[in-house]
């Protein structure tokens, strides 16, 4: 019989990032990125759907600001499995109300799955089978599994994780016990990281049993769970703002990763499109783009009866939307979200935001 299994979207990003674009009732997981015309967070759910087989066992923790966002984007979520934060207080807190509110309603032997809502995945087959292998190795050994993706080339923009004994195998796939988690590393350990071979890009999927979630949350993050068990989502101000990663994947003796490869990328900012999209072409153009020698550029205009000229640029990023044009070198659109925070200092363009 197989356990019963819970996936919670993560619907409380900014992506701030993909500014201008993304806003604050608009952010990344709203948008489709990739001319496919579903959202990223959209996408998220509907191949989680069939592995659930419905929307029943579907939940969604956003923010108040999102709330009526995520409701219109996913009209047969129920209203009751979704989780709206008074105000965000980072991922340590969304995935121990949530897993406490899933403890609630199921027996605490339910498998917990947390996904963040704006990844992008390509084998959708792939990653049902890597979903089920997980669900399978939390159940049986108690374990808090993660998913890795096999890298691809030495990204100081993503997290890693470095495994270590082999702890058998689930389904069709190889499991490891892990030995540490790194934060985006300079552009040197990366390398060293991939040359190894024992590291993979730590995707931001968990999955562990609602039981294991909670012990493993109050004996590492005794603060937080308190106050939760004290006042509930009454206390959200003043719970520790703190991710995931730190308040427990980094101290938990119980963490296994899966090596998976079913096309993933976390579309940090605009030149995650490019990997997605370019191919052969020269440009990447999701806009109407008359131009005279540009090349290796990304282009964006939300609205199609718009024209973006271009005339000698390289490696640039073009985004135009309502009243805002970007303009960026690819190597520097890391640097948005500098360019959001001292518009956030400007009242006068609080309406870019």
């Amino acid at each position: 019989m197989q356990p019963k299994f819970v996936p919670v979207i993560l619907a409380g990003g900014k992506g701030e990032r993909f500014w201008p674009l993304s806003r604050k009732h608009r952010p990344k997981q709203f948008l489709c990125l990739d001319g496919s015309g579903e959202s990223l967070m959209q996408a998220t759910a509907n191949r989680l759907h069939p592995i659930v087989g419905g929307w029943d066992d579907i939940w969604v923790i956003t923010s108040g600001m999102l709330a009526a966002g995520v409701q219109a984007q996913l009209p047969s979520l129920p209203v009751d499995n979704l989780l709206v934060e008074p105000e965000g207080r980072d991922t340590a807190a969304a995935v121990a109300w949530a897993s406490l509110e899933v403890a609630k309603r199921y027996e605490d032997d339910v498998v917990i799955g947390f996904f963040p809502a704006d990844a992008w995945i390509g084998d959708v087959d792939a990653f049902a089978k890597t979903i089920e292998s997980a669900v399978a190795l939390a159940h049986d050994r108690g374990a808090i599994v993660t998913l890795g993706i096999t890298p691809t080339f030495p990204s100081t923009g993503y997290g890693y994780i470095q495994q270590g004994a082999s702890s058998g195998e689930y389904g069709y796939l190889k499991t490891y016990q892990t030995l540490r988690f790194t934060e985006k590393p300079d552009l040197e350990t990366a390398k060293k990281f991939i040359a190894s071979g024992d590291y993979t890009w730590n995707s931001g999927i968990f999955i562990f049993t609602a039981k294991i979630a909670i012990s493993e949350l109050e004996l590492y993050s005794p603060e937080l769970m308190k106050l939760l068990a004290d006042k509930g989502v009454g206390g959200y101000a003043t719970l520790p703002k703190i991710s995931i990663d730190y308040a427990l994947m980094e101290k938990t003796k119980l963490t296994h990763v899966i090596p998976a490869e079913f096309g993933w990328d976390d579309l940090g900012d605009w030149n995650a499109i490019e990997r997605l999209m370019k191919g052969d072409n020269i440009n990447v153009e999701l806009a109407n783009h008359v131009c005279i020698d540009t090349k290796g550029s990304v282009l964006y205009a939300s609205n199609p009866d718009e024209v973006v000229v271009t005339i000698g640029l390289e490696d640039v990023v073009i985004v135009r939307d309502g009243d805002v044009t970007l303009i960026v070198a690819k190597d520097r659109t890391q640097e948005i979200k500098q360019i959001v925070s001292q518009i956030k200092d400007r009242k006068e363009l609080d309406r870019l935001l």
